[in-house]
């Protein structure tokens, strides 16, 4: 409300005084939204039942009883699920909205307790032995097809997560992943097919129209799973670490029109900060390289950190502006 154009009628006589006075007071009284506050008090709800069920296993486990645990826990699980199923609007390829305010909280509620079900019958009774992929594959088969029948961006979220868990068990050699070493040239080249997978799932939502407000999810696990399996490529492997960031910088210029196409200033801000840290990797290697352990590559180091930050900086904040603008 433009309090000063009615301050200047006031002053000419053309309204009341008391008619100001209940014009200054009107935006004290207006509503506002909490609704992303009541949704993070929910999800925080929801966290820490499920971190709860964690510690109550841990600390009590010799006094209540395994069975007795996985019953609670299977309880909780199958009473959400069937609270979804009996309160689910019908499914549909487009946005289907939740059909009441709590819905995505028990359906996530469901989900996450199943995992924990998963995880402590295997961790407890072995049931897949050590074919520990299992424990994840089962439970990424149920969130995924969760995240499509009921429409639930976390649930995908978390069937991504699982997904790069049962690829990462299932490529790493057993005693390496017993030792817990994931140094594994392995998992460089998972992520990178994980990554683009990824990246092109995304792209197949958007334009067969199935589900194409998943696209932005996809894309952004993709995003950044691809380019950390990229750099860490280019630091493991030193001795082709050109090849690795032209791998980087092809990305960095894919994602630069992708977020010119999607007006998203996210996806250009964290695919800039990748590409500038495998450029910063290079530069700083090329002056090491040729000077060593000396003052003047140590100078440079200076010099092109205060000069490509200001850079940096600089380009963020036109492209940004130019991303307004549009």
């Amino acid at each position: 409300m433009n309090v000063p154009l009615f301050s200047r009628l006031f002053e000419e006589g053309l309204i009341t005084s008391a008619s100001f006075e209940k014009i200054k007071t009107y935006p004290a009284k207006q509503l506002f939204s909490v609704h992303w506050e009541i949704r993070a008090i929910l999800y925080l709800g929801i966290l820490l039942l499920t971190g709860g069920l964690g510690v109550l296993v841990y600390k009590n486990i010799d006094s209540i009883g395994h069975q007795a645990i996985l019953a609670i826990i299977a309880t909780i699980c199958a009473g959400s699920f069937y609270y979804c199923l009996k309160n689910k609007l019908p499914f549909s390829k487009e946005n289907v909205r939740s059909p009441n305010a709590y819905f995505d909280y028990i359906l996530l509620l469901a989900c996450l307790s199943f995992i924990i079900f998963i995880g402590y019958f295997q961790y407890q009774y072995h049931i897949f032995g050590n074919r520990y992929g299992l424990a994840t594959f089962f439970p990424m088969l149920l969130l995924f097809f969760c995240a499509y029948y009921f429409d639930h961006l976390a649930v995908l979220g978390l069937a991504i997560t699982n997904l790069g868990a049962w690829l990462g068990i299932t490529v790493t050699p057993l005693k390496l992943l017993e030792g817990n070493d994931f140094n594994s040239t392995n998992i460089i080249f998972t992520g990178i097919l994980l990554g683009t997978g990824l990246i092109f799932a995304g792209q197949l939502s958007s334009k067969k129209n199935y589900k194409a407000h998943f696209k932005f999810t996809y894309s952004n696990f993709g995003m950044n799973v691809l380019f950390v399996s990229t750099l860490s490529g280019m630091f493991r492997f030193e001795n082709a670490y050109m090849l690795w960031f032209l791998f980087v910088a092809g990305a960095g210029c894919f994602f630069y029109w992708y977020a010119k196409g999607e007006q998203s200033f996210y996806i250009l801000l964290m695919s800039t900060l990748y590409v500038y840290i495998a450029l910063t990797y290079v530069i700083l290697k090329m002056l090491f390289d040729m000077n060593g352990v000396e003052m003047a590559a140590i100078y440079g180091a200076f010099i092109y950190f205060i000069v490509s930050g200001i850079g940096l900086v600089v380009f963020l904040m036109r492209t940004n502006k130019i991303f307004k603008n549009r």
